[in-house]
């Protein structure tokens, strides 16, 4: 058996051996006594009857019946209600959540009907909150105080202090989501114009994003929607770019000037609104933020798939300075020789050139 085989095998093991201790934990009462009794039956206890302990555990179920009977007889409206929970708790618990899970979703639910503030600290538990995940887990310590959990994609990290100050802190959260916003928008610009090229079809001269924006120097110019195509045919002026002047200058009077009126206030979406999520008619047309609860969610989606783009960006540029190959070319090269093509094995010999 060669080193794969055995990892493989020993990996398997130790799930198998995990899946049996939890599914021992999480029995029923009488399926414990029942765990108890084949335990002794195949262990040498000293002084311990397997015959006794069956008696033990059957009286235990015994006493059980009774009190129900009892309880049943005394309050059945409350017996019937307790023992209705605990069919719909099991089959919640079947389906696949958690004791947690489910008193966690109970209180929000009975703070939603109440208002009582302590319960509403339940909802959006999983993201927002004391309770929120934190950033190391379980063995996460020494949590900043002015991280609260209040803002979305708070994990309780900031060891130097860099939010401290709360005025930087806004400068900072506003500064990661924009730059969270563009890098989603870039990584999406780096690779479509290589996946056409590649699986659609459409010619370019370059496809690669660190190679796209030399075509202005060249008689074609740069070919955004690619070529042939009858409205470049038609308007090769309007539709290619072949002024680098001229492109600038568009640039920074378009982008430098729409940024320009955010950070001078605005304003932005509905009187009031707050300039980070500003919604409305013109920045969520679709209503996706109407509900509140849906904001939240969104708002944590968003900043962790932003945090995502802005690591997939650093790649996009170590790989094109490695490798001289866009992200598709790397990808396509590690699915056909994963052991020689990845960020282990490939050198620094290979620079890109325009």
């Amino acid at each position: 058996m060669d080193f794969r085989k055995a990892f493989n095998f020993s990996a398997a093991l130790n799930v198998c051996l995990v899946g049996v201790f939890c599914l021992a934990c999480f029995r029923s009462g009488s399926q414990l006594g029942s765990g108890s009794i084949a335990r002794a039956s195949t262990s040498k206890v000293a002084g311990v009857n397997p015959g006794m302990m069956r008696q033990g555990a059957t009286g235990i179920k015994g006493m059980e019946k009774d009190m129900l009977r009892q309880a049943a007889v005394r309050a059945p409206r409350k017996t019937q209600a307790l023992m209705e929970v605990g069919r719909i708790t099991n089959a919640l618990m079947a389906s696949g959540e958690s004791i947690g899970q489910i008193a966690n979703e109970v209180m929000c639910a009975q703070g939603e009907k109440t208002g009582n503030p302590a319960l509403l600290e339940s909802c959006n538990v999983e993201w927002y909150g004391p309770n929120r995940p934190k950033w190391l887990g379980p063995f996460t310590s020494n949590i900043p105080t002015y991280l609260t959990g209040e803002f979305p994609g708070d994990y309780g990290w900031d060891h130097i202090g860099l939010s401290a100050d709360p005025n930087t802190f806004a400068r900072y959260r506003e500064t990661e989501l924009i730059h969270a916003r563009w890098a989603m928008a870039g990584a999406l610009g780096c690779l479509t114009p290589e996946l056409l090229s590649k699986f659609a079809g459409v010619s370019y001269q370059n496809p690669e994003w660190f190679k796209a924006g030399s075509d202005i120097f060249t008689a074609k110019g740069v070919q955004y929607f690619g070529s042939p195509l009858v409205l470049e045919s038609q308007f090769p002026s309007v539709v290619n770019a072949h002024n680098a002047i001229t492109l600038v200058l568009t640039q920074v009077i378009l982008m430098g000037g729409a940024e320009a009126y955010r950070v001078n206030g605005g304003p932005l979406g509905p009187k009031g609104a707050d300039p980070l999520y500003p919604g409305g008619e013109f920045f969520d047309p679709l209503g996706f933020a109407d509900d509140p609860d849906k904001a939240a969610e969104l708002k944590i989606k968003e900043i962790k798939n932003g945090r995502l783009a802005m690591v997939s960006m650093l790649g996009y540029y170590v790989q094109a300075i490695v490798t001289g190959k866009g992200p598709v070319q790397n990808w396509l090269d590690h699915l056909a020789d994963p052991s020689g093509a990845n960020g282990l094995t490939a050198g620094l010999a290979d620079k890109f050139s325009l």
